[in-house]
């Protein structure tokens, strides 16, 4: 017999119910059957054969009575179209979102390069253990650092040879910060120099101290959101920052409240950091530009909520 609990069926005895795989002809009856308004099929088909049945249920979920228990029928007047309109306002957001998180990834790999210098030099130190102030129980961060460096494929990386002890002697700092992923990156930032180079890379950028390797981990979560097309609206940052209060309230003064887990609370951040380092211009007025007239995506992007929120 199945059994509800959570978003699962499973059986008696914990195990799984294995779902039948369904065409995508049946993927949009099943949404007709649970009362989605479909004007026209083949533009439904089209759309769940590009993007996936999967994906579009995730933002679906919002739209239906009370899927955590269970009940996925719609709300009474539910239109693929509406559903459809949300999913590709987050779409544009994530490649807007796109653009921005790059300059500032750019900009953290030649602020740190150059914070290692001012540190320690740029050789041998910076790819050595106790330059890290790891936590124990954690992967040592010179570990992650030299993984992704053998692992690369550059020229400028390859030229130095690949054992170990030619990359630990001859590798400069500003080499190996492009063959680094941006979540090593981020942890170099955190405990490079046994946690002073945090403070350098800041006060390089001309951004604030306090909380700065929080700042930097959040956007690598959102960085890594947009470049696996997840889903942006009505999600809540699990690694939030914590954004200085003033680039806050300069941002709720333009964008209206919103959460501070919410997608926008990084954005806030994210503007502060290139416009500060690099004078960039802010993303933030663009989004609202194109996004606020649009209530429902807008207000899942200011207080995101899970779908078990939605009860019948």
């Amino acid at each position: 017999m199945l059994k509800w609990e959570g978003p699962f069926f499973v059986l008696r005895g914990g195990v799984m119910a294995r779902k039948p795989a369904k065409s995508w002809d049946d993927q949009v009856r099943l949404l007709v059957d649970r009362g989605l308004d479909v004007p026209d099929v083949d533009a439904c088909r089209r759309f769940l054969i590009a993007e996936n049945y999967y994906r579009f249920a995730g933002y679906a979920r919002y739209f239906q009575k009370a899927p955590h228990y269970g009940d996925d029928n719609f709300f009474a007047g539910t239109s693929f179209g509406q559903i459809s309109a949300i999913y590709d306002a987050d779409h544009a957001l994530r490649d807007a979102l796109a653009s921005q998180l790059t300059r500032v990834e750019l900009l953290l790999r030649s602020h740190t390069a150059r914070a290692v210098v001012d540190e320690c030099g740029p050789y041998e130190r910076y790819l050595h253990d106790d330059f890290y102030l790891d936590s124990a129980g954690t992967e040592p961060t010179v570990d992650a650092c030299l993984r992704d460096i053998k692992r690369s494929k550059e020229r400028h990386i390859l030229r130095f040879g690949g054992g170990e002890d030619d990359l630990r002697r001859e590798l400069p700092v500003w080499s190996a910060v492009e063959a680094w992923s941006f979540g090593t990156l981020s942890k170099c930032i955190e405990r490079g120099g046994n946690g002073r180079l945090v403070d350098r890379v800041a006060s390089s950028l001309g951004v604030a101290h306090g909380g700065f390797a929080s700042r930097v981990r959040a956007l690598v979560y959102l960085r890594n959101r947009c470049a696996h097309h997840s889903r942006l609206w009505h999600h809540s940052v699990i690694d939030a920052g914590p954004t200085p209060n003033n680039v806050r309230s300069k941002a709720k003064r333009l964008a209206g409240g919103f959460d501070p887990r919410s997608i926008l609370d990084v954005v806030a951040s994210l503007d502060d950091i290139v416009v500060r380092a690099s004078g960039g211009a802010p993303v933030l007025p663009t989004l609202l530009e194109a996004h606020k007239a649009h209530t429902a995506f807008w207000d899942g992007l200011r207080t995101p909520v899970s779908p078990k929120d939605h009860v019948a």
